[in-house]
């Protein structure tokens, strides 16, 4: 698979992922000098080239070839939090189908001390290109998991003590009233239809983001930044 973006291929040469590098001539001499101390092999092509090959000009000069993006397991989540010494605090996405919101979902997950975040497979935006972009190459950082059942696998995760939290318009909690220290799995709905029925019976507590009355919602990705934000004061991240 072909991604593109400075970040997600610098992060893709650190890790070795990347089979190939292709670079449009003209980039600025600080990427060409990034790519040299990595010891990156790459080709120099015209912009249209790239254009050509990825089918869009928001490449930022630059693509790769790596393996298809591997999915983790719940397990793996764990096992990170148990490296971090912290308690697991994971995101749950449910019906989250485009790829920027996915991706930027990610990368907030990372920067804010999640240790996984999980979608449905039938429900959910890919790991695309797009997807890998937006989320700046936290993909590639941070337990990526899919379920085939997501109320089946937030029933798993309260079984292993994990409390699970829903953010939903109609909340009665705000986040100052909820314990964010303890083991935890952030739900997170669509924005246009939110979670569904029995996504939100499977959440232990509901609860919204104060706004004021002028503004309808939240997008989704801020909601959850906030949210994460919360859990980072509350565990002394932030």
């Amino acid at each position: 698979m072909w991604i593109y973006g400075r970040n997600p291929v610098l992060e893709a040469l650190r890790e070795g992922r990347a089979r190939e590098v292709l670079v449009a001539r003209g980039v600025e001499g600080w990427l060409l000098k990034e790519l040299d101390r990595l010891g990156a092999s790459y080709t120099l092509v015209p912009r249209i080239e790239l254009d050509t090959l990825l089918k869009t000009t928001h490449h930022q000069g630059i693509a790769a070839l790596v393996e298809e993006p591997r999915y983790a397991s719940l397990e793996e989540a764990f096992l990170l939090a148990q490296k971090r010494g912290e308690p697991p605090l994971l995101v749950a996405l449910d019906g989250i189908t485009d790829p920027r919101n996915y991706g930027a979902m990610i990368r907030s997950a990372l920067a804010l001390g999640a240790h996984g975040v999980l979608s449905e497979e039938r429900r959910a935006a890919p790991l695309s290109p797009l997807a890998l972009k937006a989320s700046a190459g936290a993909a590639l950082k941070l337990p990526v998991i899919r379920v085939k059942n997501l109320p089946r696998a937030l029933k798993e995760l309260k079984e292993r003590g994990v409390w699970v939290y829903g953010l939903d318009l109609k909340g009665e909690k705000a986040p100052r009233e909820l314990d964010f220290k303890r083991p935890l799995a952030l739900v997170v709905g669509s924005e246009g239809e939110g979670m569904r029925r029995l996504v939100r019976e499977s959440c232990d507590e509901l609860f919204r983001i104060p706004i004021r009355p002028e503004a309808e919602s939240l997008n989704a990705s801020v909601a959850l930044s906030i949210a994460l934000y919360q859990a980072a004061l509350a565990r002394g991240v932030a």
